[in-house]
């Protein structure tokens, strides 16, 4: 028994028996989903489900409800303000602040003023992050909880929006997910993950880009010196700063000339730490990356990668929400002709600018959800073509073995799917799957049909790795199986097939048994498997008996539970609703989810 992901040859002589050489598609029994639009029936009309207020974890048992920060933040602004106005006038704190009196020096070559570029960053930079946040909480409500280690275990999570798991065991990760108001989420509409994603994948690249062109731009012209602390009084006359502020006897502003200090703290921190680490913490939960990088992943966990993605967003909604308070009450004017005119004066120009820019945002904003929800197949359509070339570079990251052991098993790996209920597979499973078949057909030189007991007879593999669910949660298992590459070698493809369709028992939401397409090249990656067996034992009914699949550098939708049949194929546009799978065809999910 070899848990890095070897193989164990069976005793000679021992050999798979072929089945009946014409074997039947499972192709009738797919159904096209009627019409792209998101309406009530969307996922086989799921009904809606709102959660809990947001609330931490203290301690082992005890939850803090996060809606009582508003009155204690109050109460503290209040108290903060009292005692800066009581010692402002001390005469240490008077010596204090002249020796410091909010700013930090600048190098004798740092620009003064606003380029025009700066404001049309400034300007795409906000459209594009009322996407990203939008899209990201969607994406959080469809698994509303949040966990410092690899195993997203009930009771463990630092962070929820979400009732307490319930004791029912075959409670599934779909339907613990939230509904959002539709003015916030995008889409807000429960299990609307698919969409999300596409949002917040795709603008992810242009505000990358944005990115990039900001960065190449302040380091070629010098603004940078503006951004980043030179010395380290920028602390004391941060405090300074505070001080003023709370006392309600404000610092002069001139960030024409220079930031205060607790301004370019708060800018530092926002261009050169939260922006790279949001990009870090979003690859941290790719599964190809996961596996391929494994002594990064091993200590940098998916659930830590998710929950510091988490609190980056925070950073910059409460960032967000501190700026434009200052930036409206510190003098308005001037400091929206600063951003939107490239101007140091008192005009209305500024104003003008940023009025139409709010305006476009806004309408962006109210627009959005319902032309997803009118449009969504030209929403993943668009998302696919802007993420699309990342993805095929991760789709050909083959997986390492050996990363986990044992020890590494999660205590809990949530259920997921629809559950299958045909009168078919309640039969096989009453008996013991013991008249189970394994239908192995398509663009093959020997189609087959294999019973448990065939398959149990084909050269073992074993492997424990890691699950990522494109929901969020994530967890460590043992399986055990057959290498897909034994099937492979079994059925012989032709030249022509470049796909491989998976077709499970259960049937989706709307009907129509649930399948999927993988690319035939990962089939010989050396964690692609069939499982009949989970942590030493046989495959639980919640976990897919008798077979599932296991492709380490996708994410759970795509891995097929509840097999009966696998097909060699051309190309998957002739299968179902030719999007690559059911997900694909009747949520908009896509084909390549290695990110």
């Amino acid at each position: 028994m070899d848990p890095t992901g070897t193989e164990r040859n069976i005793p000679e002589g021992s050999s798979p028996v072929s089945g009946p050489r014409v074997l039947r598609s499972f192709r009738t029994e797919l159904v096209k989903k009627e019409g792209d639009t998101v309406d009530a029936a969307w996922a086989g009309g799921i009904p809606a489900q709102y959660g809990v207020a947001p609330r931490v974890r203290l301690g082992r048992t005890k939850w803090f409800n996060l809606l009582w920060l508003i009155p204690i933040g109050l109460l503290l602004l209040i108290i903060g303000i009292a005692v800066a106005k009581g010692i402002r006038d001390l005469p240490g704190v008077q010596s204090f602040m002249q020796r410091y009196p909010g700013m930090s020096q600048l190098p004798n070559d740092a620009p003064v003023g606003f380029p025009a570029w700066l404001g049309w960053q400034h300007f795409l930079n906000l459209f594009l992050m009322t996407f990203l946040i939008r899209s990201g909480v969607t994406i959080m409500a469809d698994h509303p909880r949040f966990y410092w280690t690899r195993h997203s275990t009930p009771g463990r999570d630092w962070f929820r929006m979400q009732k307490p798991v319930p004791p029912d065991p075959l409670y599934t990760a779909k339907q613990d997910s939230i509904t959002l108001p539709d003015g916030v989420g995008l889409p807000g509409r429960r299990h609307s993950i698919g969409l999300a994603r596409w949002w917040h994948l795709g603008i992810d690249t242009l505000w990358l880009l944005n990115g990039i062109v900001f960065f190449v731009l302040i380091f070629s012209t010098g603004q940078w010196k503006r951004l980043v602390p030179m010395s380290w009084d920028v602390i004391p006359n941060a405090i300074s700063v505070t001080i003023q502020y709370l006392s309600l006897d404000w610092p002069v502003e001139s960030g024409w000339v220079n930031y205060n200090s607790l301004q370019l703290i708060a800018y530092f921190l926002t261009v050169f730490i939260a922006a790279p680490a949001a990009l870090l913490t979003g690859l941290g939960m790719s599964p190809a990356l996961s596996t391929r990088f494994r002594r990064i992943s091993s200590l940098f966990s998916i659930q830590a990668a998710r929950s510091l993605h988490f609190l980056v967003l925070c950073w910059f909604v409460l960032f967000i929400l501190v700026h434009v308070t200052l930036v409206l009450t510190t003098g308005a004017l001037r400091n929206l002709n600063h951003m939107y005119a490239a101007a140091d004066n008192e005009s209305w120009l500024g104003f003008s600018i940023f009025a139409v820019s709010m305006m476009v945002v806004i309408v962006a904003w109210v627009a959005a959800t319902p032309l997803t929800y009118r449009y969504p197949r030209k929403v993943q359509k668009v998302g696919s073509s802007l993420i699309g070339p990342a993805e095929r570079l991760f789709e050909h990251i083959d997986s390492n073995p050996g990363q986990y052991s044992e020890k590494n098993i999660s205590p809990y790996f949530w259920h997921n799917g629809k559950y299958p209920e045909s009168q078919e597979y309640q039969q096989l499973r009453a008996g013991d799957f013991r008249d189970y078949r394994l239908r192995i057909n398509g663009l093959v030189e020997n189609p087959v049909e294999l019973d448990l007991e065939q398959l149990h007879a084909l050269p073992r593999h074993e492997q424990i790795t890691q699950h990522f669910c494109i929901q969020g949660w994530s967890g460590v298992a043992k399986w055990g199986g057959i290498s897909m590459q034994t099937i492979v070698d079994l059925a012989k493809p032709k030249p022509a097939a470049k796909w491989v369709i998976f077709y499970s028992f259960a049937e989706g939401p709307d009907t129509g048994i649930y399948y999927d397409a993988q690319p035939i090249g990962q089939m010989s990656y050396r964690l692609t498997m069939l499982a009949y067996e989970m942590n030493d034992q046989p495959l639980s009914f919640g976990h897919g008996a008798p077979l599932r699949l296991r492709n380490e550098v996708q994410l759970g939708f795509k891995l097929v539970k509840w097999i009966k049949g696998i097909e060699f194929v051309e190309h998957f546009s002739e299968v179902g609703g030719g999007q690559g799978g059911y997900n694909n065809d009747h949520e908009f999910f896509g084909y390549r989810q290695s990110i």
